[in-house]
């Protein structure tokens, strides 16, 4: 199965940048929208607006309510979301293409956008 969210939801996925090292994707949607499983390198995550959205894979599900203008790493991560806020959610993704050489999913990184 593809997980390429630009094949999954494009809808709301679409690449606005990509070169041999990264992809840049800008995301958006409605209050209500969720997402296929889909899959994140590790990327950076930039907020053009506000949104609150839910973040679920493999059990596991976190609330995640950011304002506009934040930046946040993004583990490498399988995972479907839906905007459960009441405004539309804009965002830039920079997914890197060369994967870190320690990662292990196994440890992967928590669920959803982290603070570092």
């Amino acid at each position: 199965m593809e997980l390429d969210p630009t094949v999954t939801d494009p809808e709301a996925y679409r690449t606005i940048f990509e070169n041999e090292r990264v992809r840049v994707l800008a995301y958006s949607d409605k209050p209500g929208h969720r997402t296929h499983p889909h899959r994140h390198p590790d990327s950076v995550m930039y907020t053009l607006s506000a949104f609150r959205r839910r973040v679920s894979a493999g059990g596991r599900e976190v609330e995640v309510e950011l304002p506009a203008g934040n930046v946040r790493w993004v583990g490498a991560q399988e995972h479907y979301g839906e905007n459960i806020g009441d405004t539309d959610s804009h965002s830039i993704f920079v997914e890197l293409k060369e994967p870190d050489p320690a990662a292990d999913l196994a440890t992967a990184e928590p669920l959803g956008p982290s603070a570092n």
